[in-house]
């Protein structure tokens, strides 16, 4: 990656160079006191030298231009990322450069080193390397480079900050999972996009603009309507098996929300969550499912993502796909929720409705209260297996928010920052739901079900 030439120059005299201008300072107080034109000389000397140091220190300023490419670009936590630096110079440069690369503080102290190196490339820059250790995600910001450059005599100084950053994104890393029920739900009833295209509703048929010599009996009299033009059958409908995750984005639903900046830590519980999202994702994807992810408001859960290579895509597939939800997650922080939409919002139930048993739902929550679990558990019939997880400080503070989810058939169970997710999900999905489910899958209360907003 490479990098504007910029570089600021700030210069002072050393320890040394200060020496010298109080030994001028003695000489000149001393031929005054005793007359004496040869100290005179001494002290003009004495002055000049650290004087002239310090000019040309300020005066020759070679122009330097970093390179710097992390390798990979985007790393998973746990991992080691190599960097390499690249500086070259334009204009006058005597002496060597002591420099120091920058990083943040939770990547540790950057590595020293003298400029120009042992070895010298034809273009007559020097290369560095250097690897780092990413222990969480986030996206950091690698550089600038600190130099500091003397004169020969060691008695002037400068320091300056080379080039600007570059941004090393880590991914959190996934922890395997084993086989579950949802690989059945492929496996013992057949591709759920088979199931699909055999009993296709008007919602499921795909379309396509007329074009001449469609036959007329493939017109899709609907679709035209709604259109304002003339639209036919497509020949295949392949409807991809799809999984929905529900990324709990709320500030509410954690106890110690994180900071703004990408690089400040956030709750336990969300990292956790984080963690366990990617997982899933992960499983999911390996058992040929597309993605989608949405928050609780039914917005795109990645689209507040900075680091999200593309965040208005509405579903993930294939393994570039999930290596763009590791990419959308490294900087992924909850919000506050607008006005209105502090539960589980009826948009978000409407997408869940709008994409009716073409895979399961998983959820992942922080803090979520009873009446908040009632708002999701009218999703249940929408899915053929709905999950959740609930991430509390405490076992058993969620006990009645996991009710009202199995009471509406979905397969809940807590979670606390210390679970192994791994093991968490195996509880999850060792589970059947045994009650509560509706034949159209709505909560029921007194016969009556979910109202329009």
């Amino acid at each position: 990656m490479g990098e504007a030439p910029r570089t600021d120059w700030r210069g002072t005299l050393t320890a040394r160079g200060w020496g010298f201008v109080a030994a001028a300072a003695v000489a000149l107080i001393a031929a005054q006191i005793m007359g004496r034109r040869d100290l005179l000389h001494l002290a003009v000397f004495l002055a000049l030298i650290p004087t002239a140091a310090f000019l040309s220190n300020l005066l020759i300023r070679p122009s330097m231009t970093v390179r710097r490419e992390p390798r990979p670009e985007v790393v998973e936590a746990g991992q080691l990322a190599e960097v390499v630096l690249g500086l070259a110079h334009s204009g006058l440069l005597s002496g060597r450069m002591s420099m120091a690369e920058q990083l943040p503080d939770s990547l540790g102290t950057g590595p020293s080193f003298v400029y120009p190196g042992r070895s010298i490339a034809r273009d007559g820059s020097s290369h560095y390397r250097y690897e780092l250790a990413c222990p969480r995600r986030g996206v950091f910001a690698l550089g600038p480079v600190e130099a500091r450059h003397t004169d020969p005599f060691g008695l002037a100084e400068r320091h300056s900050r080379i080039g600007s950053t570059a941004p090393l994104t880590v991914t959190p890393a996934a922890v395997p999972l084993a086989t579950s029920v949802l690989a059945g739900l492929r496996g013992a009833e057949g591709p759920i996009a088979a199931r699909i295209q055999s009993m296709p509703s008007d919602d499921d048929v795909m379309t396509r603009e007329y074009r001449h010599g469609d036959p007329m009996r493939r017109v899709h009299w609907a679709a035209t309507a709604r259109q304002g033009e003339l639209m036919v059958r497509q020949e295949e409908s392949a409807v991809s098996p799809e999984a929905t995750l529900v990324v709990d984005l709320r500030r509410s639903a954690f106890p110690q929300p994180g900071r703004d900046d990408l690089e400040g830590p956030d709750s336990p519980a969300f990292e956790w969550a984080v963690t366990a999202v990617m997982s899933i994702a992960s499983h999911l994807s390996d058992l040929g499912y597309a993605l989608r992810l949405l928050e609780p408001s039914g917005g795109l859960a990645l689209a507040r993502s900075a680091s999200a290579p593309e965040p208005d895509l509405p579903e993930y597939s294939g393994r570039d796909g999930l290596a763009m939800v590791a990419e959308g997650l490294a900087a992924l922080t909850p919000h506050e929720a607008s006005a209105g939409e502090e539960g589980f919002s009826d948009r978000l139930l409407d997408r869940l409705e709008g994409h009716r048993h073409r895979g399961p739902i998983v959820a992942v929550l922080g803090r979520t209260t009873r009446a908040e679990a009632l708002q999701l558990a009218q999703a249940a019939g929408f899915a053929e297996r709905a999950l959740a997880i609930i991430i509390t400080p405490r076992t058993g503070s969620s006990r009645e928010s996991i009710e009202a989810l199995r009471d509406g058939g979905w397969l809940a169970v807590e979670a606390t920052p210390r679970s192994s997710i791994a093991r968490v999900w195996a509880a999850l999905t060792g589970d059947t739901p045994t009650r509560g489910r509706t034949n159209e899958g709505r909560m029921t209360d007194g016969g009556g079900e979910r109202s329009s907003a």
